[in-house]
């Protein structure tokens, strides 16, 4: 029995369940959340507390829904750094802007958050196997925590994923599938070799404690502004799991009191796939979407978590934008120049978000903004190389190097 949690509560019909290990989605097919006792929260955990604790996203069990004996996973996952870009924000015309460079996760993305946390139910459930449907990302990160931990994995990829992931896959000993189809084929085909062959559940559609695992990312921002909030945070958009599981961990801290304000969300999804911020747009429910973007993790035409998603951003009185593949990928070049942050297109999608509602004016000389990275760069170098071109190619020849940065109009002093 979890002593801080009180139940698993369905989103559409409120019917309550107990929170054990191997939670899916409601009867009425609805995603469940995890209700916590904040007064047993408050009683246990305090800001000083975790001044000693080790930095991982363990070090705020208090807040997550697992058991006391239940151990911390072996990869190191969570903490990354948050960076305060001052040039940025100046170029931008903000007041701060901080970026949360959450690539530097052991699988180089924010889904490690929520593959520990699976690992970690999946182990208290006594699963010896894990399996999930991802663009990418959720695969990569659950193949790689769930080896450290010694636990076997089936992977179901659209046959778009980059490369870079799908090396990541066999690197990690996961049993790949890549499905002849979109995202949707991809999710289809898992569910049913779940329901098959039993294996625990990784999907964030219906497993509810992997937005548990992502929401240590809004703690942790938290806790690095020394629990001052700021005005906005932006994050990229998929199947909507990221951004609800944000919006869950802000509003926990509010509830126990370690911050008194809540940011407003910033939903950014590629102009190519965007069904939650057009529901919003449009106040219209979502309804399904191609894929077409390059921005492959967040290419979610009907997203799982649209549910969840759609009440952060209403609730935080957030800003939906809505970015082209171009726009996303001069963000990616901007942070490189200017932060030296290499995000992977989805990874960059918030920032790009947060140009451009800087050049329409909706953010401005008085707003603080936190953009969170998603993922790193080196999961999809091909998309990066298209657009910022090969590098300078010559023999051993001062003089050729000297003629080819002329005709470049290279600059050799600063």
């Amino acid at each position: 029995m979890l002593k801080n949690v009180k139940c698993a509560r369905c989103v559409k019909c409120g019917k309550e369940y107990e929170a054990v290990p191997n939670l899916t989605s409601c009867s009425c097919g609805g995603i469940l959340d995890i209700i916590y006792d904040y007064d047993y929260i408050k009683a246990n955990l305090t800001k000083d507390k975790l001044k000693s604790r080790p930095n991982t996203m363990w070090r705020y069990r208090e807040l997550l829904p697992v058991e006391e004996t239940t151990p911390d996973t072996p990869l190191r996952v969570g903490w990354s750094p948050l960076y305060e870009e001052d040039r940025l924000a100046k170029l931008l015309g903000l007041k701060k802007l901080w970026v949360k460079d959450d690539g530097q996760n052991p699988t180089a993305s924010l889904k490690d958050r929520a593959s520990a946390m699976a690992v970690a139910k999946a182990k208290e459930a006594g699963a010896e196997i894990i399996a999930c449907s991802s663009t990418g990302n959720a695969a990569s990160s659950l193949a790689g925590n769930a080896a450290a931990a010694g636990l076997k994995t089936f992977i179901f990829v659209p046959s778009r994923a980059p490369k870079g992931k799908v090396a990541q896959l066999m690197t990690f000993g996961a049993n790949v599938i890549s499905v002849q189809g979109n995202y949707e084929e991809t999710f289809e085909l898992s569910k049913k070799a779940i329901d098959k062959w039993g294996w625990y559940n990784r999907n964030a559609a219906i497993n509810p404690y992997l937005s548990e695992g992502k929401k240590t990312v809004s703690l942790e921002i938290a806790e690095q502004l020394g629990w001052k909030m700021p005005d906005y945070l932006a994050i990229s958009v998929g199947d909507g799991c990221t951004i609800a599981g944000v919006w869950k961990g802000l509003k926990d801290l509010y509830a126990i009191g370690f911050i008194d304000k809540l940011p407003r969300l910033i939903s950014a999804q590629a102009e190519g796939c965007h069904p939650i911020n057009r529901a919003i747009a449009e106040n219209k429910p979502w309804e399904p979407m191609e894929e077409n973007t390059l921005a492959d993790s967040i290419a979610v035409g009907v997203p799982r978590n649209a549910d969840k998603a759609l009440m952060a951003i209403r609730e935080s009185n957030g800003i939906v934008v809505n970015v082209t593949d171009e726009e996303i990928m001069a963000a990616q070049k901007l942070l490189g120049t200017t932060c030296g942050v290499f995000g992977e297109p989805a990874g960059v999608t918030g920032t790009a978000g947060v140009k451009k509602l800087c050049e329409q004016g909706v953010l401005g000389a008085n707003d603080t903004v936190v953009s969170v990275v998603t993922g790193n760069g080196l999961k999809d170098v091909a998309n990066a190389i298209k657009f910022c071109g090969e590098p300078m190619s010559l023999p051993n020849d001062l003089d050729l190097l000297v003629e080819e940065f002329t005709k470049r109009g290279i600059k050799t002093e600063a």
